[in-house]
C-alpha cells in the first residue's frame, strides 16, 4: 500500500523547508526508520525517515528547492503499486504523533508519512505537488541561492553570504558552508575600568545635580552676524599689545546688556528674588578632568581692556589650579565658549544660584542674503539657558536681542555710555 512522504512542520510557525539532499535515489529499497532525505528548516537541519517499508517510487522535489510544509514530496510503495491515487492525493500538514525524524546534528522530530488506506477529505490548502520556492540574495555576485537556514545564521554570525563557498546543490549555499565561513573580524572588546572621581568631577556632579535635576530650564537661541565684531577684534589687535579674544567680547557685551536689563541678573530664593547689585561674570574654563568658572568682578564698571587683563591672568590661573575660592564662586551670570572646539550650539546648564547663562558656539563662515545679493558672512549661535523659576520668555529674548545688538555694533564695546 503506497505511502506519502511530506514535508515536515516541526513548529507552529515553521512555514517552508528545504531538501538539502536526497540520501535514497528512486528505486531503492527502504525500510521503515531509514533516513530518506536531509531537510532543513529555519532552526535546524535533519534527517528524514521513511515511516513506512517498500521501494521509493517517485522523488517529486529536486535537491535545493524550498518547500511548504505538509507539501508531498516523495512516495513509497510495492514495485508494481499503481501509485496515482498517492501521487494525486491531498497532502496535509506533518505532526509529531504521525512519524519520526531525526535531527542532525540537533534532538529528533517528528514527520509525517500517510498512508493511502487513511484517506482524508481533500481541503483548499491541499495541493497535489509542491512548486518549487526558491531562496535568493542579493550580492555581489548576483543572485545567491541560500537555505533560510544559512541565512538566519549568516545574519547572527555578521557574515557576507556573496563571500561564503556554496557546496549545497545548484550552488545553494547551506548551513555547513556558513559554520566554515569565516566572521566579520570585530574588535574584541576591550575590559571596563573604573577610575575614581576627581575632586573636581564630584563637585560638578554635585552642583549640576542641584541644578539640572530640581530648577526648570528653557532656553532661547540666536544667530548673530559677527562679521563688523570679527574687524573690529583685528584693529583692536593692531592697536593694542593685549587684545582681546571671542569670549571677551562676548562678556562686555553681556555686562553692558545686564546693566540695561537688571532683571536678568537676579537669583531665585524660595519667596522672593535677589536682585544682585553686582555684575559678576562666570568664566567657563576646560580643565583635564573637568569644569572650572573663574569670575570676572564687577563687570558693570570694567572696560573692555580690563577685562581682557582679568580674563587672561584668571584662566591662566585655573589651568595651573591656583585659583582660589572667592576666585571661582559668587557669579551672577556664567558665559561659556566652546567655539574654538568647532561646535555650533549647545546648551549649558544653570549653576545656582544664577538665573541665567549663555552658550556661544563656533564663528561660522556661511552666505547671508543682505537686501537683494547674497555675500558671505559670519556668524554665531548662542542660545541662553534660564531658570523659569525667575525668568520668562520674553525677558529672556529682549535680553539675548540686546546682547545681539550690541555684538553686530561693537563700537559700543569701547564707547561708554
Amino acid at each position: 500500500m503506497a505511502s506519502r512522504v511530506v514535508m515536515p512542520k516541526l513548529t507552529d510557525t515553521m512555514e517552508e523547508g528545504v531538501v538539502l539532499k536526497w540520501k535514497r535515489a528512486e528505486g531503492d529499497k527502504v525500510s521503515a526508520g531509514d533516513v530518506l532525505a536531509e531537510i532543513e528548516t529555519d532552526k535546524a537541519v535533519m534527517d528524514l525517515e521513511a515511516f513506512a517499508s517498500g521501494v521509493l517510487r517517485k522523488l517529486l522535489v529536486k535537491e535545493g528547492e524550498t518547500v511548504p510544509s505538509g507539501a508531498l514530496i516523495a512516495v513509497i510503495g510495492e514495485p508494481d503499486e499503481d501509485i496515482g491515487d498517492a501521487m494525486s492525493e491531498t497532502a496535509s500538514a506533518a505532526t509529531p504523533e504521525t512519524g519520526g525524524a531525526k535531527a542532525t546534528p540537533k534532538p529528533a522530530a517528528a514527520v509525517e508519512t500517510k498512508s493511502v488506506a487513511a484517506k482524508e477529505p481533500p481541503t483548499k490548502k491541499d495541493a497535489t505537488k509542491a512548486e518549487p520556492v526558491k531562496e535568493t540574495e542579493i550580492g555581489e555576485r548576483g543572485e545567491i541561492k541560500v537555505s533560510p537556514r544559512a541565512k538566519a545564521l549568516a545574519r547572527e554570525r555578521g557574515i557576507d553570504l556573496s563571500t561564503v563557498k556554496a557546496s549545497g546543490p545548484g550552488g545553494r549555499i547551506v548551513e555547513q558552508d556558513v559554520l566554515a565561513a569565516k566572521p566579520a573580524i570585530t574588535e574584541r572588546p576591550r575590559a571596563a575600568t573604573e577610575k575614581p572621581l576627581s575632586q573636581m568631577r564630584k563637585a560638578i556632579a554635585r552642583t549640576t545635580t542641584s541644578s539640572k535635576a530640581p530648577v526648570p530650564h528653557f532656553y532661547v537661541t540666536s544667530d548673530i552676524d559677527m562679521g563688523e565684531a570679527v574687524r573690529f577684534r583685528q584693529q583692536y589687535k593692531q592697536a593694542r599689545t593685549e587684545h582681546p579674544s571671542v569670549t571677551d567680547l562676548i562678556l562686555k557685551a553681556v555686562a553692558l546688556a545686564l546693566r540695561k536689563h537688571p532683571e536678568i541678573n537676579v537669583s531665585y530664593a524660595g519667596d522672593v528674588l535677589r536682585q544682585h547689585g553686582r555684575i559678576d561674570l562666570g568664566m567657563a574654563v576646560g580643565l583635564d578632568d573637568g569644569l572650572i568658572t573663574p569670575v570676572i568682578r564687577d563687570c558693570e564698571g570694567k572696560s573692555l581692556g580690563q577685562i581682557v587683563t582679568e580674563t587672561k591672568r584668571l584662566a591662566e590661573r585655573a589651568r595651573k589650579r591656583q585659583l582660589a575660592p572667592e576666585e571661582y564662586t559668587g557669579s551672577t551670570f556664567s558665559v561659556s565658549n566652546l567655539g574654538m572646539y568647532d561646535v555650533d550650539s549647545f546648551i549649558a546648564v544653570l549653576t545656582p544660584p544664577e538665573a541665567a547663562a549663555l552658550a556661544v558656539g563656533s564663528i561660522r563662515e556661511e552666505p547671508v542674503v543682505s537686501g537683494s545679493r547674497v555675500r558671505l558672512g559670519r556668524r554665531m549661535r548662542v542660545t541662553l539657558s534660564c531658570d523659569h523659576r525667575a525668568l520668562d520668555g520674553l525677558q529672556a529674548a529682549v535680553f539675548l536681542k540686546e546682547v545681539k545688538r550690541i555684538l553686530e555694533h561693537p563700537l559700543e564695546l569701547v564707547l561708554e555710555k
